[in-house]
């Protein structure tokens, strides 16, 4: 448990010691809670986040999302990143620790997440401008700006799949940023393609999580809307989960 060093089990081994709250903690994962929200923190790209029911829990899928948008902004000397649907602002946290330079805006549209994602850009010491947005309409505060980077981790499951979801997943993190309806299921991401073609710079990234039963359609929507250098990645469970391209510029 935080708090507790292991090296005083070292050197004292027979000393009984007292961790505050143990026994609410322990019921709480016995009644399913995520032990990232029991915690209040979890571990992402090597920087721990805060995090409570409101955001989605970083996944390690997500980490590799992560680094393949830091190997597209090695073509950047000071790259300008946007992440929509930021949550907890995981990924536009780690990109503005890892990336010299760069500049990186996160939206969301849930005050909740917002107010979590200062805090943990606060505690980390980045300086990620946050704004609050629905990425399904305008976004006025976008208005004029151009980024080299824009990635996002949308919601994206089928309501028809959450019955066979578990319940520490279902009944803690939040619905909005996990299910869309089934009969449009690439809203997120249709939206966010249109976006792109305002706000990319020409050679720029746009850069998905993607369902892994969803990865061709998704592939096909980008090459509709116009975006080519399409690719799909397997994730460490050999998922196609992410999905990279640029706009075709004429």
């Amino acid at each position: 448990m935080e708090g507790v060093s292991f090296t005083k089990y070292l050197i004292e081994p027979d000393e009984v010691t007292t961790i505050e709250g143990l026994e609410e903690k322990v019921e709480e994962l016995a009644q399913g809670r995520p032990v990232q929200y029991v915690l209040g923190t979890a571990e992402f790209c090597g920087l721990k986040f805060r995090v409570r029911e409101g955001v989605l829990i970083p996944r390690p899928e997500t980490e590799e999302l992560v680094v393949w948008a830091e190997k597209c902004a090695e073509q950047f000397s000071h790259p300008r990143i946007l992440d929509l649907c930021t949550g907890s602002g995981c990924i536009a946290i780690t990109l503005a620790n890892h990336i010299a330079d760069s500049s990186v805006v996160g939206i969301d549209l849930s005050e909740e997440a917002l107010v979590i994602a200062q805090e943990n850009n606060d505690l980390i010491g980045t300086k990620v401008e946050f704004i609050k947005a629905d990425v399904l309409a305008d976004v006025p505060q976008l208005s004029g700006r151009l980024f080299d980077i824009i990635v996002s981790n949308p919601p994206y499951i089928p309501l028809s799949e959450r019955a066979d979801m578990r319940c520490n997943v279902t009944d803690y993190e939040p619905a909005m940023a996990l299910f869309v309806e089934d009969d449009n299921p690439l809203k997120f991401y249709r939206a966010i393609a249109a976006k792109a073609k305002n706000h990319l710079t020409k050679n720029g990234f746009l850069l998905f999580e993607i369902h892994e039963n969803l990865a061709l359609d998704t592939a096909d929507m980008l090459r509709e809307e116009g975006f080519i250098g399409i690719e799909i990645k397997k994730d460490f469970l050999e998922k196609p989960r992410m999905i990279c391209c640029q706009l075709k510029r004429e």
